[in-house]
């Protein structure tokens, strides 16, 4: 329950810190509006966790990541996050074109070369929570 709770607690300042302005960059450095986001955009909130002693490594090897996945071409959206009161937590939000392109994502030999060395650094796997996005848009669904 804590734990669920943390990451909500995340995916909340992540959007209320960035519904304000309203503009994300996309992977090409273009601003792009929230509203703009396609239907059907598939969202995922993850988390993973370092053993103990191996925060740094996980950290430099999943920091990593980041260009790697915002330059893939269907990746709409790409944040990773570190709890400050807990060095080793990282939470991500990931916002992608379409579930298939989610998936196709996480079979990138950059994501599968990460996901090799969480045995040895990683306290368990990754926990992920795939999301749909509501009321990006002024004509909410729902």
């Amino acid at each position: 329950m804590r734990r669920s709770f943390s990451i909500l607690l995340v995916l909340f300042a992540l959007i209320a810190a960035t519904a304000n302005g309203e503009l994300a960059t996309t992977h090409k450095g273009s601003a792009m509006r929230y509203s703009e986001i396609p239907d059907g955009a598939y969202s995922v909130v993850a988390e993973v966790r370092a053993q103990p002693g191996k925060e740094r490594e996980l950290r430099e090897v999943t920091l990593r990541l980041v260009a790697q996945v915002r330059a893939e071409p269907n990746n709409l959206v790409y944040f990773l996050h570190e709890n400050r009161e807990a060095p080793g937590h990282f939470v991500f939000y990931e916002i992608f074109a379409s579930q298939a392109d989610f998936e196709a994502h996480n079979a990138t030999p950059h994501v599968q070369s990460w996901f090799a060395k969480l045995p040895e650094l990683a306290d368990g796997g990754v926990k992920v929570v795939r999301m749909e996005i509501l009321g990006n848009r002024t004509d909410a669904r729902r």
